[in-house]
């Protein structure tokens, strides 16, 4: 055997892992406590934030599907790709603020004897205060395990052009679905960071409105067809992007002909969770309704076919990993 060819049979032979990340999420009401102070970087929260957490988590059910969902997100990707023929990649996910923690599994991707790990965090839109944090998180663990793994990150994959076109066909199911033959007002959405990521460069706002705008221009939705505007911000008392949603509405119900019908599309997610369930379909909703106006939601992409197909795409066309292995 030839040294090229002896290479390519390790290559082939290589265990490599794809770790899928997500915001997590508490699994019960009593969690609720432990995944704020989490989120607040150790800091307790007051008794009116804890209780207000509780009180949307139990106007859901009292929990999240994220982790649930992101899971079998895993474990679907997992398997089409065996399908494929990569048999020697693995899927694993792991959580920002919630069990199983990113930590957590990168030391026990590390313990199954995996060389390489190509990190995905399941957002779209890249920020350094989002999906920055993610892989930071993966490079402290690997830097406690001595930089053990080779690390590849893929940043943002909002432009990927299956995923464009799926939200275009998830906007036209629901547009069917609610508003048959109705005019719409389209209002895509993402989750608020604070505005000083404005000062840093940071490109998540543009991302957002670049996306925005690929999808309607997909639609051949004119401008006076949607906007784009931000939820689900922080309590804090430092000012984050806006307009902020309930705002927003409030705006279009002010205008002389305003539209009747809102159909909101949060191209910032891909799975249910507490900002979609409650901040869109209750708070939201409620908002809207009272104003006279009806208010409906796109479904997200979750665990579907079109998620596996849309992250199988963001991987061949972001990582060498995959065109390695086949």
């Amino acid at each position: 055997m030839s040294l090229k060819e002896e290479k390519g049979e390790q290559e082939q032979n290589e265990k490599i892992a794809i770790l899928l990340m997500a915001y997590g999420s508490p699994q019960n009401l009593d969690e609720v406590e432990p995944y704020l102070t989490h989120i607040r970087h150790g800091r307790k929260p007051s008794r009116e934030e804890l209780e207000d957490l509780r009180r949307r988590y139990a106007a859901i059910g009292g929990i999240s599907p994220l982790l649930k969902i992101t899971l079998s997100t895993a474990s679907r990707l997992e398997d089409r790709l065996r399908s494929r023929g990569y048999a020697g990649i693995s899927v694993f996910a792991g959580m920002k603020h919630s069990r199983p923690f990113i930590s957590e599994v990168v030391k026990q991707i590390a313990s199954k004897g995996i060389s390489r790990v190509v990190a995905i965090a399941l957002a779209p839109h890249f920020s350094r205060m989002s999906v920055g944090e993610y892989q930071d998180a993966v490079r402290r663990a690997n830097e406690q395990l001595e930089n053990k793994m080779e690390l590849h990150f893929i940043d943002q994959w909002y432009s990927n052009p299956i995923f464009v076109e799926k939200w275009a066909n998830k906007i036209i199911e629901a547009r069917n679905k609610y508003f048959s033959g109705k005019s719409v007002f389209h209002i895509f959405t993402a989750h608020s960071l604070p505005e000083r990521i404005i000062q840093l460069d940071d490109p998540y706002r543009d991302q957002l409105y670049e996306s925005s705008r690929s999808i309607a221009s997909l639609l051949n939705l004119k401008e006076n067809e949607y906007d784009f505007a931000f939820q689900s911000a922080g309590h804090m008392s430092e000012p984050w992007l806006g307009p902020d949603i309930l705002d927003k509405i409030n705006s279009l119900r002010k205008e002389k002909n305003y539209p009747e019908n809102l159909l909101v599309v949060p191209i910032g997610f891909v799975s249910d969770h507490l900002e979609i369930l409650y901040d869109i379909d209750i708070e939201a909703r409620e908002f809207a309704n009272k104003l006279g106006l009806r208010l409906e939601r796109t479904n997200l992409f979750n665990d579907s076919d079109d998620m596996i197909e849309i992250l199988e795409s963001v991987l061949k066309e972001k990582s060498s990993i995959l065109r390695e292995q086949s």
